[in-house]
């Protein structure tokens, strides 16, 4: 992706976090949104948004079949969030957005949680065993 490409999806993922943040008020979106990252076409016609969502009920569940229906709100909501991000960048067309859920970011999460829940429990495995010796 060459420089201009990146700087513009730089900045079409800081407006649609806050946009996300401040302006979706639908009761359905229950999570935390975070975009991982922004590709945009050369042609400037499609802008692809990765985004991960931490709902607070699904105990740190981070799969696709859990988020379904906040990525739903999200995509029934990118014509809106494509019309108001117009109104903030400086080019001549606005890409249409598709959301896609982040599998490799959640993944990395899920994973980093594994490794913490080993490493508490070798840490009172060892305790106990001192405590025993």
């Amino acid at each position: 992706m060459n420089q201009r490409l990146q700087r513009l999806a730089d900045q079409i993922q800081r407006t649609l976090s806050v946009l996300i943040r401040d302006e979706i008020n639908d009761p359905r979106l229950t999570g935390f949104v975070t975009i991982s990252s922004v590709k945009v076409s050369p042609d400037l016609g499609y802008a692809d948004v990765y985004v991960t969502i931490l709902e607070p009920a699904n105990d740190g569940g981070m799969n696709a079949d859990a988020h379904r229906e906040s990525l739903e709100v999200l995509k029934n909501a990118a014509g809106f969030l494509r019309t108001e991000l117009s109104h903030t960048m400086k080019t001549r067309t606005t890409p249409r957005l598709r959301f896609h859920y982040d599998e490799i970011t959640a993944h990395g999460n899920y994973m980093t949680n594994l490794v913490n829940e080993a490493m508490k429990k070798t840490g009172e495995n060892q305790a106990n065993d001192t405590e025993n010796g």
